[in-house]
């Protein structure tokens, strides 16, 4: 019922009508607090965040596996058959070679190799790939990401 009654308020005030003042530093502190407390339960211990470091070859195989969901949810959303001709389109059809063969990649080093160095390797090369299979869905933004990094690397002055 309090949160009917919150919800209430809040539509009160969206709408412009008048909200009782201590109704509302009471629901403005309960939302700070909501927030604290879900800062403080999103955030990561320092070993958590470093995971990548300390274990690759487990976050090599979740990060395959959170891309092969994302692709598989994208197939979801817009159809199999469509998502297909998406990716075999000409224009990026190399992209989508790159990201499935850094997948592949990944998942060898991860599961069969067990090396840490050619997980963490292969976890860039993923990335890397990714970034470039998601710009080729963004018009012109290949060509321009191209450019500026052309303009930062370049060593002619």
């Amino acid at each position: 019922m309090e949160k009917m009654n919150q919800a209430l308020e809040k539509m009160k005030m969206i709408v412009g009508m008048e909200v009782d003042e201590e109704q509302q530093e009471e629901e403005s502190s309960s939302s700070f607090a909501f927030m604290d407390d879900f800062n403080r339960n999103c955030t990561l211990s320092t070993k958590q965040s470093m995971l990548v470091f300390f274990n690759p070859i487990k976050f090599g195989m979740t990060f395959t596996m959170g891309n092969l969901l994302s692709l598989g949810s994208t197939a979801f959303l817009i159809g199999p058959k469509r998502q297909v001709t998406m990716m075999l389109d000409p224009v990026r059809i190399y992209a989508t070679a790159l990201y499935l063969a850094s997948m592949i990649i990944a998942l060898f080093c991860a599961l069969y190799v067990h090396n840490k160095l050619l997980t963490l390797l292969a976890i860039i090369l993923e990335f890397g790939a990714l970034i470039w299979y998601s710009l080729s869905y963004i018009p012109f933004a290949r060509s321009m990401v191209s450019k500026v990094m052309v303009a930062c690397f370049d060593t002619e002055f």
